[in-house]
């Protein structure tokens, strides 16, 4: 089996000092919410061995601080920054997983950015469970994580609707639930 971790970017400002996209950080709110889903991801055992991260600033300041909580936990995997992942569309972000199986981790995390990481996860999905699968059909927040799970030992064997959606939260359902 292999398990397979969409992170969509925290919250961000709105305009980047430089004016590029690509330089956008987070607010603060985007670093507490990034914070939130690293605490779930160490809580719910769910840390990956393998983290691709999209170059873009606001991407890899989510991984950071997701890594930061999962370091209080006692596990912090380190994150390959992967510049095909910036702007990339669905098919792109398979090759990337795919791509996966030179290294061969059980886990694996993407930290991008929608709309191509909501659409892999929709693409992804062939079973799952419902409530998980209707909530993620309007979207991908901010700070939001897509788990998928493949019946699968070979990262090339992951294809669309394959995938069954096991976990989806967002720092508002999380908030909702502060036990989950």
């Amino acid at each position: 089996m292999r398990r397979l971790l969409l992170l969509r970017h925290a919250k961000t400002e709105n305009e980047s000092p430089s004016g590029r996209d690509r330089d956008r950080r987070l607010d603060e709110r985007g670093r507490g919410d990034a914070a939130l889903l690293g605490r779930f991801i160490g809580r719910h055992m769910l840390l990956p061995e393998a983290v691709l991260v999209s170059p873009a600033t606001r991407a890899h300041q989510t991984w950071d601080v997701v890594r930061e909580s999962l370091a209080e936990q006692g596990a912090a995997p380190d994150a390959e920054l992967r510049p095909e992942l910036y702007g990339a569309d669905a098919t792109l972000l398979l090759l990337a997983i795919r791509g996966a199986a030179l290294t061969d981790p059980t886990g694996l995390m993407l930290v991008g950015h929608n709309p191509g990481l909501h659409e892999l996860a929709l693409m992804l999905c062939g079973s799952g469970d419902d409530a998980a699968r209707q909530a993620l059909a309007d979207n991908l927040p901010t700070a939001g994580l897509a788990v998928f799970e493949f019946d699968s030992d070979d990262w090339e064997d992951v294809a669309f609707r394959r995938g069954r959606l096991v976990r989806f939260v967002s720092p508002k359902l999380l908030k909702l639930a502060p036990d989950d």
